[in-house]
């Protein structure tokens, strides 16, 4: 493991210790009782992952979790994703117009492209207060990513509205589910077991997708998606 990823994993460790002490500092998704058709939507840029990380999740992770907390919100294998970099927050009514959208293809359409595919490197999970997500540290080009967009939003008008826990270091993160009412100690001794046991191969990051959509991807509009080399 490299100086970067141990600083992403020092970022990690510290959102862990604001969760504890209940003093989060940084934009979060609220509870709702209904997610499917919560009418609050973002606009941002996500990753989707291929089939085989997908099944992964879904067998190692999702089901051995769903068995203990069925009534908990699991994110369907085809709206697991992995966000790039955020634009507007979720809110209703949205924070963004037709203008930023097309500002923000603009953006995207000459950024993203001009960078490289990079790896995850997925390593634990994390219970936030109202959620469950699988975490990873990445190679720095994530990092070079986010900054270039951020520069170039502001330049068009469209400057990232989300609070972020760290403004240098950025990691990845899937959300695998939404809770509605605080997790049992059973399902957190499962989490803290299957986190203990993951052995993820490192993933590529090859693409980006930049869309409109409610906090579990419901209500959903692809807007473009775009290659790294």
């Amino acid at each position: 493991m490299n100086n970067h990823q141990l600083q992403q994993q020092k970022v990690i460790n510290k959102i862990e210790e604001q969760i504890k002490a209940n003093s989060l500092n940084f934009s979060t998704v609220s509870a709702v009782e209904d997610y499917e058709s919560d009418p609050r939507i973002c606009l941002t840029s996500v990753h989707l992952p291929n089939e085989e990380l997908k099944g992964q999740i879904r067998e190692l992770l999702t089901e051995p979790l769903r068995k203990i907390a069925p009534d908990f919100y699991y994110y369907t294998s085809d709206s697991l994703h992995m966000t790039i970099k955020n634009v507007r927050v979720i809110n209703n009514p949205p924070h963004f117009e037709e203008e930023d959208v097309n500002q923000a293809r603009k953006v995207f359409s000459q950024i993203i492209p001009q960078h490289k595919q990079f790896n995850v490197y997925f390593y634990r999970l994390l219970l936030f207060p109202n959620n469950l997500a699988l975490l990873g540290t990445s190679d720095m080009e994530l990092d070079s990513i986010i900054l270039d967009l951020d520069v170039a939003l502001n330049k068009a008008g469209i400057p990232d509205d989300k609070i972020y826990a760290n403004s240098k270091y950025f990691f990845s993160n899937i959300t695998l589910a939404r809770f509605n009412t605080p997790p049992s100690k059973e399902f957190k001794q499962k989490v803290k077991e299957l986190s203990d046991s993951i052995k993820f191969k490192p993933y590529t990051i090859n693409s980006v997708t930049l869309l409109s959509c409610n906090a579990v991807f419901k209500n959903r509009k692809t807007i473009e998606t775009w290659y790294l080399k």
